[in-house]
């Protein structure tokens, strides 16, 4: 019953800024989490950030911290991620999810994904 559509991916040299929306529709909790994951060609989906609808926890990954930031509009039930200084190594598809444990990095934990959306980062 959760909806996630993800948009505002594209092409940027390094060191530029890109920010990706998320959509959600359908019945949801104060107490889920809104993540965003991300898959380069061969490579496991990994864990980029989350933050919690109730309270605005949030939590990164060391390889985006200070760097990126996740944000939410409950009003719009839409969650952002603003990428700041873009590295080639950031290069992939991400994608929006929804857990029902309000804060987790781990994949099986996300019940709810979008289609995702690419972002490459060229040198």
């Amino acid at each position: 019953q959760v909806q996630l559509v993800e948009s505002g991916g594209g092409l940027v040299q390094a060191g530029g800024s890109l920010r990706l929306s998320c959509a959600a529709s359908g019945r949801t909790f104060s107490s889920y989490g809104m993540g965003w994951f991300r898959q380069a060609p061969g490579k496991e989906r990994k864990f980029v950030a989350v933050i919690r609808w109730s309270g605005g926890d949030t939590f990164y990954t060391d390889s985006v911290k200070g760097r990126f930031t996740i944000s939410r509009d409950n009003v719009k039930n839409t969650v952002y991620l603003q990428m700041n200084s873009l590295k080639p190594e950031d290069t992939a598809v991400y994608y929006c999810a929804a857990t029902p444990y309000g804060i987790s990095r781990y994949v099986s934990e996300y019940p709810y994904w979008g289609q995702g959306t690419q972002v490459t980062v060229s040198s």
